[in-house]
């Protein structure tokens, strides 16, 4: 069965650039110009992923991630012509799973779809690995995902990345510029800031699932940890 594409973009030359590449590929892609009708669409038939331009004429792309997170956990790629690391920093807290700023290549933009939802496939179908005894969080490096207390849980790209490069050396403190090379050091404009952001969504996520204890720990002037409770 072919990937439905919600794709929210009003300028009419991008849109078809898009819509020709993801249709290429194989993707059906539903297009809207509007926050409004993008939400109607999502509600009306839920797609595998969205692509939301932030500026739009009723509204913005950050607008209709807020809603769509509220109900759902689905992918979501921003398009924009912002370079501020603030609209940057919000789209990532908002549960973005990807940032993509134009000018940008169409082939990429396809790549970076079809990355992410080979992610959240193997997230939902692949077995997971037994935790060991004890272990609150376990990482399934086959399936990509980490489960907390024995239940999976809903990660974007650089949140899963990020806290599995944590796990992976539990108790080892990572400096900010370690994380950023090693989570986003394909990804342009981070900065530490963006470190900062996802380890408080991660916190939160951890806290929503009944995780009391501060296992993500902030080493002041010297980066973040992760211990493993018993």
């Amino acid at each position: 069965m072919r990937k439905r594409i919600l794709l929210l973009e009003d300028e009419q030359a991008i849109a078809d650039t898009l819509l020709y590449a993801l249709q290429s590929e194989g993707f059906e892609v539903q297009h809207v110009r509007l926050a409004g009708q993008a939400l109607d669409e999502f509600r009306a038939q839920p797609p595998d992923l969205a692509i939301l331009d932030v500026g739009v004429p009723d509204g913005s792309g950050f607008d209709v991630c807020r809603a769509i997170r509220k109900t759902s956990e689905m992918p979501i790629v921003f398009l924009t012509a912002r370079h501020e690391e603030i609209d940057r920093v919000l789209g990532l807290e908002l549960g973005a799973d990807d940032y993509v700023v134009k000018p940008f290549s169409p082939r990429e933009v396809c790549a970076r779809v079809r990355a992410i939802l080979r992610r959240s496939a193997a997230a939902v179908v692949a077995p997971s690995t037994p935790a060991p005894q004890g272990s609150l969080l376990q990482l399934d490096e086959a399936a990509q995902r980490i489960t907390c207390g024995g239940e999976f849980l809903p990660l974007t790209r650089y949140e899963f990345q990020l806290l599995a490069t944590l796990l992976r050396r539990p108790e080892r403190i990572f400096s900010r510029v370690e994380l950023m090379d090693l989570v986003w050091g394909g990804a342009l404009d981070t900065s530490d800031r963006t470190v900062d952001a996802h380890v408080k969504l991660l916190r939160a996520k951890l806290r929503a699932r009944g995780v009391q204890a501060e296992l993500i720990q902030t080493h002041r002037n010297m980066g973040y940890s992760i211990r493993v409770a018993d």
